[in-house]
């Protein structure tokens, strides 16, 4: 039976885990080549779904900002922030959840698209294992004056979004690691 009280009074923390990307070292400098990556929250996951209409909202605002201008000049700015009318909406996603589950390092979206473009295995890497640490939930603490119990395993995580998630469970972030 679900024990409502245990689950309101527990401590949730962000999964996280690194994504080891050794083609992106010339970026690193001395630093190791590491993606450091943790699983979205609900609300961000619903901002992962909606954006490919925010996306399509973006261009349209766009649009109107420089309808006087050129249309090489409309078009070059929808590239850079990845908002052609060519971008699959699954690549819009994928954007998004780069953008809010990169821990280290952080990301804005034109750096993100630089990745999806540049380097997407690496890119499709990295936000797969954003996409896996989701489907795990947030790590659970301890309860405040609980006994030892012996904690189980989380279930495999689905990807809501139709695409194959890592199930490489060895890379899972637990709480010994921290």
């Amino acid at each position: 039976m679900f024990n409502k009280k245990d689950f309101m009074r527990t401590k949730f923390s962000s999964r996280e885990n690194e994504v080891k990307v050794p083609s992106l070292a010339p970026f690193f400098g001395d630093a190791a080549p590491v993606w450091r990556v943790r699983g979205l929250t609900g609300a961000e996951l619903a901002r992962v779904g909606e954006a490919a209409e925010t996306a399509r909202n973006m261009q349209a605002i766009i649009a109107g900002l420089v309808s006087g201008e050129a249309t090489e000049i409309t078009e070059a700015v929808r590239c850079h922030l990845g908002l052609s009318d060519d971008v699959p909406q699954g690549l819009t996603r994928r954007l998004e959840m780069l953008i809010l589950g990169s821990v280290e390092p952080e990301v804005d979206r034109e750096v993100a698209v630089k990745i999806a473009e540049k380097y997407p295995i690496e890119f499709n890497m990295i936000t797969g294992e954003i996409v896996r640490l989701t489907g795990l939930g947030s790590q659970p603490g301890k309860l405040p004056g609980s006994g030892a119990t012996q904690t189980s395993e989380p279930p495999p995580a689905t990807d809501i979004f139709g695409e194959s998630p890592s199930t490489n469970s060895d890379q899972i972030s637990s709480p010994e690691d921290a």
